[in-house]
């Protein structure tokens, strides 16, 4: 009985194999390609915080900022914002910029400044203190 059993097996194996080969060929052959579609996020506006000493800052976009304070010493995207770090002897300032419906470019929204040693430091005296360095 194993005698019979086991060649019909071996058959019915193999053209299962053999059929299901076929029908992934055919069906990779007229299935049309997906069509992809875009999303396109719609452009919110950020709130700009405005502060005594950042009026240059604020409002920016990137090719100003490193006209300001030379080329970014970090440049990250994530997702549609952009963070742009500059650094210098006195501090790091950390500037962040978003999309908005004025611009093409996104444009500086808020900004943040450290010592090296992460503890706080006045905004504008780390935005005068980066220009000065840039400018020597």
């Amino acid at each position: 009985m194993i005698r019979i059993a086991a060649p019909s097996l071996l058959m019915l194996a193999l053209s299962a194999c053999a059929s299901s080969g076929s029908a992934r060929a055919a069906s990779t052959v007229t299935r049309p390609a997906p069509v992809r579609t875009p999303v396109v996020a719609p452009v919110r506006d950020p709130q700009f915080r405005m502060e005594p000493g950042l009026e240059q800052v604020i409002g920016a976009s990137q090719a100003q900022l490193v006209g300001q304070f030379g080329q970014p010493r970090l440049d990250v995207w994530e997702s549609d914002a952009r963070k742009l770090q500059f650094s210098g002897a006195a501090c790091i300032l950390d500037i962040y910029l978003y999309p908005t419906s004025r611009s093409r470019d996104p444009l500086a929204t808020f900004a943040e400044a450290r010592r090296s040693d992460g503890r706080d430091v006045d905004k504008a005296a780390c935005v005068a203190a980066l220009r000065a360095s840039k400018a020597q």
